[in-house]
């Protein structure tokens, strides 16, 4: 966490306290409203990952994390639209492909929000979306299982295979066009509110100038591997907005507190070290004791609020609900083991 508040974090904190959490109960069993994603985009949040000469903050990691974490326990839902975000941007960022200079800069001042289609990569060697070169672009057939965000972003960073195991990740229209048909909205335990649903691809063209990346396979998977393993921010928020549910000089609360600090202080460090590959079995273990704490945490607010906790517009269930969604939120092969097996060692 920062000692002093970046201006990027006290906004957030504002945004969070003003606009997501007010109405947060209400989102949860409708959905996120245009409205919310409309002063995400106003507040400069969506470019704090982005370069400073493409119109981002250029903020270090650990803003970002505590943005994520100041949203996500307001409203897990509206976190989770905004957060598609920032893969694309990340992308661009990397890339010297024309998509850089048509694209990075609307995404970076928040005129354009972006979701994304391609974490159905990770289950190779299925490919659930084949890309094929096509008259100076690319076809896209197959069906993307998730994809957040339907009718709230503008563009979308889309992902497929080719027949020579290379990825080819492009931008296009986040909306129902000739060759991509999205499915009705899911109707999900937790999340709802994200307009989530799967999209049918037809052969989808999208022409070559939107490509931001083209690279075998294996060195894509390479760089993403890691990612999953470290600890959610989000989950750490949620938590927290759990324990501001309890009494505060309980020693039950004071205890989940220090203990939730001290995974955090151990789990960003780790997320930090520049070797990403490295200390996997530490990172999954503190991932799975963040899940632990997040899920006692949300239990005690269960507890505290009795019966009550029980109704649709309280907020410890909701939090209940999101902490579920959490535990599978970018889930890995990997990620499943270890927790599997942190849960089968418990008992």
């Amino acid at each position: 966490m920062t000692t002093s508040p970046h201006p990027l974090v006290v906004r957030a904190r504002s945004l969070a306290a003003e606009v997501l959490a007010p109405q947060a109960e209400r989102v949860d069993q409708e959905q996120v409203p245009a409205s919310s994603i409309e002063a995400i985009k106003r507040s400069g949040l969506l470019g704090v990952n982005a370069p400073q000469a493409y119109g981002g903050s250029g903020a270090p990691n650990s803003v970002a994390r505590e943005i994520a974490e100041v949203l996500a326990g307001a409203c897990c839902a509206t976190w989770f639209v905004q957060a598609q975000h920032y893969t694309p941007v990340l992308t661009l960022t990397k890339t010297e492909l024309p998509a850089k200079e048509r694209l990075l800069a609307k995404l970076a001042t928040g005129e354009l929000l972006s979701g994304v289609a391609y974490a159905h990569l990770r289950r190779y060697p299925r490919v659930p979306v084949r890309a094929v070169p096509k008259r100076g672009g690319w076809r896209f057939h197959g069906t993307v299982p998730w994809y957040t965000g339907w009718g709230l972003n503008d563009v979308m960073l889309l992902a497929g295979v080719t027949d020579a195991d290379e990825v080819v990740f492009a931008f296009t229209e986040a909306g129902q066009q000739s060759g991509l048909k999205a499915s009705p909205p899911m109707r999900l335990a937790a999340l709802t509110a994200a307009r989530t649903v799967s999209l049918q691809l037809d052969g989808l063209w999208i022409p070559d100038e939107a490509v931001a990346l083209h690279a075998p396979y294996e060195s894509w998977a390479a760089g993403d591997r890691p990612k999953p393993a470290n600890a959610s921010p989000a989950v750490f928020g949620v938590a927290e907005s759990a324990l501001s549910l309890l009494d505060q000089d309980d020693p039950t609360t004071k205890g989940l507190r220090l203990r939730l600090d001290k995974v955090r202080r151990q789990a960003y460090a780790l997320a930090d070290h520049p070797a990403p590959h490295e200390h996997m079995e530490e990172r999954l273990a503190l991932k799975t004791k963040a899940f632990d704490l997040m899920r006692t945490a949300t239990t005690a607010a269960l507890v505290t609020g009795g019966g009550r906790a029980l109704d649709l517009d309280n907020r410890a269930q909701r939090l209940a609900r999101e902490a579920m969604f959490l535990l599978v939120q970018g889930q890995t092969a990997e990620v499943r083991r270890a927790h599997l097996g942190a849960l089968s060692a418990a008992y």
